[in-house]
């Protein structure tokens, strides 16, 4: 029997590299995302049903939850990918410096956060024994992100994981995360991305190259497969061995 895997944010980047990973395995697949554009194309190359909503609102994650209960009745896979750094989108200027800095925090707490907490606590009762639970955070949780409201909001999945690990471990649930570092083919950077950034990032990695959507997938993959079954509430870092102050 195909497993149910759904993916937040699978319209791009690693959500879709994930999603298309999956698809072609056989496995349904639902895309969730705000995009409805983007989805529907995502959708159609790689055979997924996709759900337009806005999940960093609890009637969105609601919404989503109610039709995978009618169409799947159960989730085996949820891989919790929406979000983004919400300080590069802010109008400029914002009012003031504190009203900037509280919009950063604000919308990567909506983004980064919310959305993941509240597409994984609609689904939670849909969760099949043995599911597999993924957040995705980021090297900058451990190294920060210039402004901190992005490294800060990915730093809050962890304890999350950790806890949502504790709970549901008595039902074969396992959750971790996973926490890439710099990863090409997404639009993280919004097109800002220079050769010179480019060339500092990549040789911040000690094998001295930049990641690829591929290489999370792999990680993510090898998470919800049977053979971690006994990996839980752990922080998997992939970023070429990026570390603070290399």
């Amino acid at each position: 029997m195909s497993r149910v895997v759904v993916v937040s944010g699978g319209g791009t980047g690693i959500g879709r590299a994930v999603a298309a990973s999956c698809a072609k395995d056989g496995d349904s697949v639902v895309i969730v995302g705000r995009r409805a554009d983007v989805l529907a194309t995502t959708a159609a190359e790689i055979g997924a049903h996709a759900i337009v909503a806005d999940i960093g609102e609890v009637a969105g994650a609601e919404g989503v939850a109610a039709e995978i209960a009618e169409r799947y009745g159960r989730v085996d896979v949820l891989v919790n990918n929406a979000g983004g750094n919400a300080a590069l989108a802010l109008p400029d200027p914002v009012a003031s410096p504190v009203a900037r800095a509280s919009a950063a925090w604000l919308g990567n707490l909506r983004s980064n956060v919310l959305t993941a907490v509240h597409l994984t606590e609609a689904l939670r009762d849909l969760l099949a024994a043995d599911a597999r639970v993924i957040l995705i955070s980021s090297i900058a949780a451990f190294r920060g992100s210039g402004s901190g409201s992005y490294g800060g909001s990915k730093a809050a999945l962890h304890p999350y994981a950790i806890d949502l690990a504790a709970a549901l471990g008595p039902r074969g649930i396992t959750v971790n995360v996973v926490a890439p570092g710099y990863t090409t083919e997404t639009e993280f950077f919004g097109g800002t991305m220079t050769e010179e950034r480019h060339e500092l990032l990549v040789g911040q990695a000690l094998n001295k190259r930049a990641g690829h959507t591929d290489d999370v997938t792999a990680t993510i993959r090898w998470l919800t497969s049977p053979d971690a079954r006994h990996v839980t509430a752990q922080i998997i870092q992939v970023n070429g061995g990026a570390l603070p102050g290399r």
